[in-house]
């Protein structure tokens, strides 16, 4: 009697378990979350100049910049970046979404450079390269995934860390 005690109860906890487990998760990404959780310093950008899939030279851009770049992610998918191009200037703002399939990130975040115009999207399309609990990798510039053997592309390659926050 005992042991068709056990095996019932046995039956019927093995069989709860498959039914929890077999709901559907609402939003199994951890994209968001290791996005917003910290503040992203940048620590190195560079130029990959391609001419169709051979890259031809590299830029390591910002060397000399003695100013802390800082991009925030929010849970509201708002963003900012402050100092921009290794220029003190206000901290730019705008809104970010990331693709269903997990691979790109798009803003409309404009921000003042060194460029004629002055100002520009840098993070219209952005792929995402790394995205770790500590490190966030990502390319602009020319991603399209198809392209001639004669085709010139240029890749810009933000890399970040995320910086401690001290809580109050």
């Amino acid at each position: 009697m005992k042991n068709k005690t056990l095996y019932f109860l046995l039956t019927g906890v093995i069989a709860i378990s498959f039914f929890i487990n077999s709901c559907k998760k609402e939003d199994q990404s951890n994209i968001p979350n290791l996005l917003t959780t910290g503040v992203w310093q940048l620590a190195t950008l560079t130029v990959d100049h391609y001419v169709g899939d051979s890259k031809i030279s590299t830029d390591t851009l910002n060397t000399k910049c003695d100013t802390t770049q800082v991009l925030v992610f929010n849970k509201d998918n708002t963003l900012t970046y402050t100092n921009f191009d290794c220029r003190i200037q206000p901290t730019a703002k705008g809104n970010y979404s990331i693709t269903s399939n997990r691979l790109y990130l798009n803003s409309n975040i404009t921000v003042q450079d060194n460029t004629t115009a002055g100002k520009s999207q840098p993070f219209l399309s952005v792929q995402f390269v790394n995205l770790g609990q500590f490190s966030l990798v990502f390319n602009t510039g020319d991603l399209q995934t198809y392209y001639t053997a004669a085709q010139v592309r240029t890749i810009k390659r933000y890399g970040f860390i995320r910086q401690r926050t001290t809580s109050k």
